[in-house]
């Protein structure tokens, strides 16, 4: 652990928390005006959290503990990987817990709280969501798994702060078939894991289509409140992923002040610019059968696997 890591487990929660809500902003900001309309600005998402803080807690008469603490866990779990891993700096506040196998089995953790509150709440609607959300987990997970393992195959393990600083000392695997392959895959994974288009659709309550929404249809107040929080964090901490584990330049190396606002900025934009083409990218995009879901899915396996057996020719 070094002061460089301590500085940013630090920092780098305290900009995903504040600004996960902006990016969301942002993101449906783009969306609306290549849509043609005025939009609600950039910062609707911290209003809408805002009145939801303000409103009264509601339970659903005959749910358990599960579906209360299930937002806890959500955000809890995307906390700890915004603690832990390389977003500002290359130094991890927590070297282990930077593992690649910890990362996504947090990040797997909120996620099945949410699909078992889903069935907590014995509604067709929350199992339907949570029957649809463990398909797509089911294929998402290993996929990310084998991409991120691909990457560090050259660099003989599995830390991603360990991948980040390979890649700074040899820029030319940024465009390796390794990494071209991963990163594609990648993508795919964080649309599903998301809820983006062309997977799930974010904005729609049609239920024939929910997959997301349909297992939160019972939170209102401010357990909804920090649902849509930790939605929105997931999404910058899988955008931060992409971008360092492929594009780590500007990440701070020490813990000089100049060296983390510059490591900082250059995350923030980099997120930034990802989740910008992702929006521009879903205005062309309709939204996938759901039996459609599970071949995008496997193709993006496919390309891990690839990515892997490369990795181990090129080794």
């Amino acid at each position: 652990m070094s002061a460089a890591g301590i500085v940013g487990g630090i920092v780098q929660p305290a900009v995903v928390l504040g600004g996960s809500p902006l990016l969301v902003g942002v993101m449906r900001q783009i969306r609306a005006r290549l849509e043609g309309r005025a939009g609600a600005g950039v910062l609707q998402p911290w209003r809408d959290l805002r009145k939801l803080l303000r409103k009264e807690p509601i339970t659903p008469r005959g749910t358990s503990e599960v579906f209360r603490i299930a937002p806890l866990v959500l955000v809890a779990t995307t906390s700890v990987v915004a603690v832990v891993a390389p977003f500002a700096t290359a130094d991890s506040a927590v070297g282990p817990v930077a593992d690649l196998f910890a990362v996504v089995a947090l990040l797997t953790l909120g996620t099945v709280a949410l699909a078992l509150a889903g069935l907590d709440t014995g509604t067709a609607f929350g199992g339907m969501g949570s029957s649809r959300e463990m398909t797509i987990i089911a294929l998402v997970e290993p996929t990310l798994l084998v991409a991120i393992f691909a990457l560090s195959v050259r660099v003989g393990s599995t830390n991603l702060a360990s991948i980040v600083t390979s890649t700074l000392d040899d820029p030319a695997r940024v465009i390796s078939p390794v990494s071209l392959l991963a990163a594609v895959a990648l993508v795919v994974v964080i649309v599903a894991e998301t809820g983006r288009l062309p997977v799930d659709n974010p904005s729609t309550h049609l239920e024939l289509t929910m997959v997301h929404e349909a297992m939160i249809l019972e939170y209102a107040g401010p357990d909804l409140a920090l649902v849509e929080l930790a939605s929105a964090m997931r999404l910058s901490v899988f955008l931060g992923l992409l971008a360092n584990l492929f594009l780590p330049w500007g990440i701070a190396t020490s813990a000089a002040p100049l060296a983390i606002g510059f490591g900082v900025l250059a995350w923030i934009v980099k997120v930034t610019l990802l989740g910008s083409l992702l929006a521009a990218g879903e205005v062309f995009l309709a939204k996938l059968r759901l039996f459609r879901v599970p071949e995008l899915l496997a193709g993006s396996f496919l390309l891990a696997l690839l990515a892997v057996a490369a990795s181990f020719f090129l080794a």
